[in-house]
């Protein structure tokens, strides 16, 4: 493994495509952040680790900003934190394979908000889509497609 290798950075409390994740990194010799409020089982490599923050509100998040660089690749679902490494240059993912871009945060931000508003005021209720075959089969061939574009930029 070399460090100019984009890494992967999996907000993972939540995520249901961490063995994608798992799968697609190490095939491609990628380092692995897999960072969580709590302890999971993962299996022992080298290009896993294994971040297990405080029960902080964002902890998972803040860490992942901290450390994700240009050219590397997080996993989440979670609007701010894509806004956050869009802003340091990284590629985003949703778990459904779906991109996160810098022209598109802005929109997901307003929407994210206006969502909860709608929430709040009973306008609205449930949430998204169940999660499904599909979406898992998205997921890889997007994560495929971004470390792809992402070991040619190096």
């Amino acid at each position: 493994m070399t460090t100019d290798l984009p890494a992967v950075f999996v907000d993972a409390d939540a995520c249901p495509v961490k063995e994608e994740a798992m799968r697609v990194a190490g095939r491609h010799g990628l380092m692995l952040h897999m960072v969580s409020n709590q302890w999971m089982r993962l299996p022992e490599s080298p290009l896993i680790k294994r971040v297990v923050v405080s029960d902080g509100f964002d902890a998972a998040d803040d860490w992942i900003a901290e450390n994700i660089r240009e050219g590397d690749i997080a996993v989440t679902s979670d609007i701010p934190l894509a806004a956050r490494c869009l802003e340091k240059g990284a590629r985003v993912l949703k778990p459904n394979g779906e991109s996160f871009t810098k022209d598109g945060i802005g929109m997901a931000l307003a929407m994210r908000d206006l969502m909860a508003h709608l929430r709040d005021t009973g306008e609205i209720s449930g949430g998204g889509p169940a999660f499904g075959k599909q979406d898992r089969s998205r997921f890889l061939n997007a994560m495929e497609t971004q470390v792809q574009a992402a070991k040619r930029r190096q």
